[in-house]
C-alpha cells in the first residue's frame, strides 16, 4: 500500500504526538479514507500493521463510526440527521426530499458518482436543526428550498 507524501507526513507527526499508537487509529483511517476514497482491505491492513494492531481491532472502529466506510462512496457524502430534534424540525422530509431529487435511497450513490446519501442517527447539530453534514461541512437550519441551494451548489 503507498501513501501519499502527504499523508506519511501527517503519519509521522501523529505517531510522534499520540501518546500510544492506538490512538492514532481513527485521525489514520480518516486521512486515509480521504485520500484512497474508502478504506479497502488493502488500507485496513496497512494501518493494523502500522499500529501494531489486528485487523479485526480496525474493523470495529469502522463499523462503529458512521463517517468511515468499507465501500466506495460519492465525491460527496450527504448525511441527513432524522434524529430527535432534527426530526421534529423536518429531518425526514429533507431525507425524502434528497432521495427524491438525488434518485438515490440509504447508502446509495448516483450513477455519476457524485453525491452517496445516508439518514444518520445524529451529527451532534441538535441546536441548530434541521441539519445535514456533507463531507466536513455542517448546514444547519435548513428547509427544502435551502436544502435544494447547498445539493446544487456541490452540484457546480
Amino acid at each position: 500500500m503507498k501513501f501519499s507524501d502527504e499523508f506519511e507526513t501527517r503519519f509521522t507527526m501523529m505517531a510522534r504526538h499520540y501518546p500510544t499508537k492506538r490512538s492514532v487509529l481513527v485521525p489514520a483511517l480518516l486521512y486515509a479514507q480521504d485520500e484512497i476514497g474508502y478504506l479497502s482491505d488493502e488500507v485496513i491492513q496497512e494501518i493494523a500493521r502500522r499500529l501494531e494492531l489486528t485487523e479485526l481491532d480496525v474493523r470495529n472502529v469502522i463499523s462503529y463510526y458512521s463517517m468511515l466506510t468499507t465501500k466506495p462512496r460519492g465525491k460527496y457524502n450527504v448525511q441527513v440527521c432524522t434524529n430527535i430534534a432534527c426530526m421534529l424540525r423536518g429531518g425526514e422530509e429533507l431525507f425524502a426530499h434528497c432521495r427524491k431529487k438525488l434518485g438515490i435511497g440509504h447508502k446509495q450513490t448516483t450513477q455519476d458518482g457524485r453525491f452517496t446519501l445516508e439518514e444518520v442517527e445524529c451529527i451532534g447539530a441538535c441546536s441548530w436543526a434541521p441539519a445535514i453534514q456533507v463531507n466536513y461541512d455542517f448546514h444547519e437550519n435548513l428547509t427544502v428550498e435551502k436544502l435544494d441551494k447547498v445539493l446544487d451548489g456541490y452540484q457546480k
